[in-house]
């Protein structure tokens, strides 16, 4: 089984964006997305963003994701 978690793009920097989410910041791949742009949020999966995510799905997400690192 695969996780990826919902990461906010912060900055590009050629092929790397600096994505954060959860409070920490992690540097990603951008080699798998023609057009990642700061502020989209991404699946972020063994340091690559593979996929662009909805601003509203991925908010959901974390916020689900959040609630359960709580309990």
């Amino acid at each position: 089984m695969c996780l990826s978690i919902p990461a906010k793009i912060e900055s590009i920097e050629g092929e790397y964006a600096m994505v954060s989410f959860g409070g920490n910041r992690y540097r990603a791949g951008l080699q798998l997305l023609d057009d990642a742009m700061v502020g989209d949020y991404v699946l972020l999966h063994a340091g690559f963003a593979i996929q662009k995510l909805d601003r509203q799905k991925a908010e959901e997400t974390l916020k689900l994701i959040d609630e359960m690192r709580k309990s």
